[in-house]
């Protein structure tokens, strides 16, 4: 029985500002139901809020992980074995690698409430993807896993 051998783990969380938004679409629910009572008021509050915040929760769900020899970004499993060398972009070229200087073919996980991210080329010739682009708030961590998950793997 083999452990799960964990080298990175991170959530991608939405910022907080976003959770106020969703109290806010929630306030304005209950106002556009205001003219109908407290009941369906106070249903407006407590449905607008919860249903913003369960948006705002599940696209703030993103998990980068290099686990058991795999980079494990959002529904993506890739062997460490199959990409080259990653490549740290500060918030300037990773703004550049996820608007013109991006690959259609290309597998992003991307969240533009972070500014950091790290890219990795696909060395796998049966795979028509050219690279991975990873939003992370800890690019080094990631790509300190990366390199010792491939250690491990050699």
């Amino acid at each position: 029985m083999q452990l799960s051998t964990v080298h990175h783990d991170e959530r991608l969380t939405a910022p907080r500002s976003w959770w106020g938004i969703a109290v806010l679409i929630g306030l304005a629910c209950a106002l556009m139901l205001l003219p109908l009572g407290t009941m369906p008021l106070l249903a407006g509050l407590v449905g607008g809020t919860a249903l913003a915040g369960l948006l705002v929760s599940s696209y703030g769900s993103a998990r980068v992980r290099v686990v058991n020899g795999a980079l494990a970004a959002g529904d993506a499993r890739i062997p460490v074995t199959a990409l080259g060398e990653p490549e740290i972009l500060d918030a300037e070229q990773a703004r550049a690698w996820r608007s013109y200087k991006a690959d259609t073919r290309a597998f992003m996980l991307m969240r533009s409430y972070v500014p950091t991210a790290v890219r990795i080329e696909v060395t796998d010739p049966t795979d028509p993807t050219p690279y991975v682009y990873v939003s992370t708030r800890e690019p080094q961590a990631l790509v300190a896993a990366l390199l010792a998950a491939r250690t491990q793997a050699a």
